[in-house]
């Protein structure tokens, strides 16, 4: 299930409409307040979310859907009529999975919300059931869920796709721009202060387990521990 979060009508009517014509459940919601009484009877398996909302505005409620354990992996695509540097930047960091600047194509819609599904494992076909461990991580691709030690912990969308592409490759060095493009979407020099961020906050997650994550001085980072 998709839910768009646009306060204008027709759009919201048109995006529903586009999703459920190409096969994908979808529901509408002109604001933060509906959409949150929607989550109390279940999670989809991303969320469309406009910036220029009344009430609580999207950047608000991406914020309170990262703050909470239920929501806080859900993928989110910003939907805004914005397209500066800034809204980008700060939509992305604070937990988006993409921004799409108005106007904006259905079908560019779709393809975009078909690429954030497939990096998220929102699709079929992305875990073989199997749980990946190193050391004393273990991540259950099927629930989306992260044990250290025996406990679980609980980790934002980008952390957890952060962590899984790292103990999927590891002991390869992935550098910043492969994190960027393979996580974010987009590769850029400027931007690599974004996985270090996102990897200082996982690890403080991680606590002790967080050695296995090596800094490569001048590269990236690599997955490390023993077979």
């Amino acid at each position: 299930m998709i839910y768009c979060v646009e306060d204008d009508d027709g759009i919201r009517e048109l995006v529903v409409y586009t999703l459920q014509n190409t096969g994908m459940d979808a529901k509408g919601f002109p604001d933060g307040e509906a959409l949150f009484a929607a989550l109390g009877d279940g999670t989809p398996a991303l969320i469309l979310l406009d910036i220029m909302l009344p009430g609580q505005d999207g950047i608000a409620i991406l914020r309170r859907l990262r703050g909470t354990p239920e929501t806080a992996s859900v993928p989110v695509i910003l939907l805004t009529a914005k397209n500066t540097e800034y809204d980008k930047v700060v939509g992305l960091d604070s937990g988006a999975d993409d921004y799409i600047a108005k106007p904006f194509g259905m079908m560019e819609l779709v393809a975009r919300i078909r690429a954030v599904l497939r990096r998220s494992g929102g699709e079929p076909g992305g875990a073989d059931g199997q749980p990946l461990t190193v050391g004393d991580i273990c991540v259950d691709e099927r629930a989306h869920s992260v044990f250290v030690g025996g406990q679980e912990v609980q980790l934002t969308l980008k952390e957890y796709q952060l962590l899984r592409l790292l103990m999927k490759n590891r002991g390869a060095v992935l550098t910043r721009d492969v994190l960027l493009e393979n996580i974010w979407g987009y590769g850029s020099e400027s931007e690599t202060r974004t996985v270090d961020v996102h990897i200082r906050t996982l690890r403080h997650k991680l606590g002790a387990a967080s050695a296995l994550i090596e800094t490569v001085r001048g590269v990236g980072y690599r997955m490390g521990g023993h077979e």
